[in-house]
């Protein structure tokens, strides 16, 4: 039997440790070293909780190795270092959270000049990020004595590692009492205030997204910490200062002050449309959607608002005059100018400021007449499809805007109480459009027949789609963005059915001169028709399938299509660096013919 035989077998660790004269190092080259310490073997925790060991550890983990090491053994015993100090083993962090003197040097790390190096930035974030959350009010007294802590940690902003240090602070830190102290020194520190000075044209590129990703994830911890907490809790203040006139007034200062760049119209756009979800974007937003609907959403401040308004007409400058980028080769040919990440956000933003259906906000993008030339866009950049999904979603919210009974109070609340500012009254083409008295439906009204009027859509989509079949006519390839304008296309035919605008559509395209109401008669019935027709994919046989009535009546447990749509696309554009926006575009085939590749796409 197997218990005849003795099969226990001692670590070479504790062979080591008979030894008197064992160094760390000798411990540290033992492959099961990180494995005993997390088992909790003793004697090896009672050696490495040595005052001199835990000196070593702390030395390792904060100074540069000799440059003559070999390169891929130069960070080896940096890395064992910061495995062991923080493997979660209470001895260890009730050594190295109790001991002046090693926090101390592990703080000495960051007196050094920038940048730092990224790999040993990383592990004093780390080990540090442990010492919050596990040795919570010995750490933050620690920091808050040290008057300069927030500003070394944004001078090495360029290090991602100093993001999450900021982040644990915020997020990491419990109880909910001591979270508060710590949110408050925080704010008593301007750390928003001096992340957003951070987004300026003369600023380097690393250190302003860096910072703009900071305050994003601040918006969005403290808004989920927000919806968590009892009612009597005070106010995140970090939140409370993002969300403010004031600040988000300061930020689009520095986003257009002096010469634009990219960089800070970009890093400070991601800010705004941070402020401006109503749920969490991407992969996030995207498991939210399907686990839970729409129930965790946020609602968007007045103050928010009222702080864009004023610049929405320097947003449209830039979607005109769009900061300068070279010519591209792209796998359709060279681009002589590049949509540019800049005008990517300006449209997303666009997008969502049409979502809160603020009059102000829409009466200016109306008078602006925004829409128009987002629409030029979308046919100039045809292999552009994040451009095309956010036009889409641009279209979608003018269409599809709640009715009044549906909406909300108009007069958004800040956190303050203080209503938005004042409905304005509808002007211009507002004024002339406008079927009712009332002020927020007369602007949307308005919006709605900009989009027929001025924008011309039908006979932007009837032209778009005459010039493809041409194109395909002649041996061409169908062009990128024909998925995106069949969905819009699919969009009105829907709202004249049914829907808040219909009977204002149905006007609208009978306002229409009569040969262009008659072709698009004509393509509704038959050219739509039959493409909707081919693009539906019948994915099992259903001849034999009847379903029933309360099948058919019965509303899908899933979010609608462009919500899921919207949420990756969010995902995506956060993965995206500058460059790969100009070149990378979508065919959308998975609009095309049965016979092609649903999925074929040209890059």
């Amino acid at each position: 039997m197997f218990w005849k035989f003795d099969l226990h077998t001692t670590s070479h660790i504790d062979q080591l440790l008979d030894r008197e004269d064992v160094t760390l190092r000798e411990l540290m080259e033992e492959d099961d070293v990180l494995q005993e310490c997390k088992a909790q073997n003793r004697r090896l925790l009672l050696f490495l909780s040595q005052d001199h060991c835990m000196q070593e550890l702390v030395r390792l983990i904060t100074t540069e190795p000799p440059a003559d090491l070999e390169e891929r053994s130069r960070f080896k015993f940096p890395n064992i270092a910061c495995e062991l100090l923080t493997s979660d083993v209470s001895i260890i962090n009730d050594k190295l959270g109790a001991d002046d003197s090693l926090l101390e040097v592990l703080y000495h790390f960051l007196e050094q000049d920038p940048p730092l190096n990224p790999l040993l930035a990383s592990f004093f974030s780390k080990t540090i990020g442990n010492l919050i959350a596990r040795k919570t009010e010995q750490v933050i007294t620690f920091l808050k004595k040290k008057e300069g802590f927030i500003g070394l940690v944004l001078k090495h902003i360029d290090a991602s590692a100093m993001m999450d240090l900021l982040l644990r602070l915020i997020s990491c830190v419990e109880p909910a009492p001591l979270r508060q102290e710590v949110l408050h020194w925080l704010n008593e520190e301007k750390l928003v205030q001096r992340l957003t000075e951070l987004i300026h044209t003369g600023k380097d590129e690393e250190r302003q997204s860096n910072a703009s990703q900071t305050l994003c994830d601040i918006i969005r911890l403290s808004r989920d910490q927000a919806n968590q907490m009892q009612e009597n809790m005070e106010a995140d203040p970090l939140l409370a200062v993002l969300e403010s006139q004031e600040s988000v007034a300061g930020l689009l200062k520095n986003m257009f002050e002096g010469e634009r760049s990219e960089a800070s119209i970009v890093n400070g756009t991601q800010v705004l449309l941070t402020l401006l979800e109503t749920r969490r974007s991407g992969l996030e937003g995207l498991m939210d959607l399907y686990s839970q609907g729409y129930e965790r959403s946020y609602t968007v401040s007045s103050s928010i608002l009222n702080a864009i308004e004023p610049h929405i007409k320097d947003f449209q400058q830039l979607l005109l005059d769009p900061p300068k980028k070279s010519a591209i080769l792209t796998t359709v040919g060279v681009l002589e100018q590049p949509l540019g990440n800049a005008r990517l956000h300006v449209a997303r933003l666009v997008a969502a400021l049409l979502q809160t259906s603020a009059l102000s906000i829409c009466q200016e993008l109306c008078n602006l007449s925004t829409m128009d030339l987002l629409l030029d866009l979308f046919f100039k950049y045809s292999w552009n499809n994040f451009l095309h999904f956010q036009v889409e979603l641009c279209v979608a919210a003018i269409l599809n805007h709640p009715s009044s009974e549906e909406r909300p109070n108009p007069a958004l609340q800040n956190h303050d109480g203080n209503p938005a500012a004042s409905d304005p009254e509808p002007q211009g083409e507002a004024m002339e459009t406008g079927r009712t008295s009332d002020p927020q439906t007369s602007i949307h009204n308005a919006l709605v027949a900009h989009l027929f009027q001025k924008c011309q859509l039908v006979q932007r989509i009837l032209d778009a789609w005459e010039e493809n079949d041409k194109i395909q006519g002649e041996g061409g390839t169908r062009r990128g963005n024909m998925g995106h304008l069949t969905r819009i296309a699919n969009m009105v035919v829907q709202n004249l059915e049914k829907g808040p605008v219909q009977s204002q559509i149905t006007d609208l395209i009978k306002e229409l001169p009569e040969d262009c109401r008659g072709r698009w008669e004509s393509f509704v019935d038959e050219t739509l028709r039959e493409t909707n027709r081919r693009n539906t994919v019948e994915l099992v046989s259903t001849h034999n399938m009847h379903s029933s009535s309360e099948d058919d009546d019965m509303e899908s447990p899933f979010p609608n299509d462009l919500s899921l749509q919207q949420a990756f696309s969010d995902y995506q554009i956060q993965q995206m660096t500058a460059n790969f926006v100009d070149q990378f575009g979508f065919n959308d085939e998975e609009f095309s013919e049965h016979d092609e590749n649903i999925n074929q796409c040209h890059i």
